[in-house]
């Protein structure tokens, strides 16, 4: 078994900002970092389904 602190380790993406206002860079972020997320929009729409405009 792998040990799990081994990725704890591993270099964290830049960020930009500081204090409350830090935030990962968005163009030093990979998809090994999370980002690869199809499935947003779908997600977005079930679980915000007041922002759709009601059938007329």
């Amino acid at each position: 078994m792998n040990d799990p602190l081994d990725k704890a380790t591993s270099k964290a993406p830049a960020t930009l900002g500081e204090g409350c206002l830090s935030r990962y860079d968005p163009e030093e972020l990979s998809p090994e970092d999370g980002t690869d997320f199809p499935d947003a929009a779908e997600l977005w729409k079930q679980t915000h389904p007041e922002d759709e405009p009601e059938p007329q």
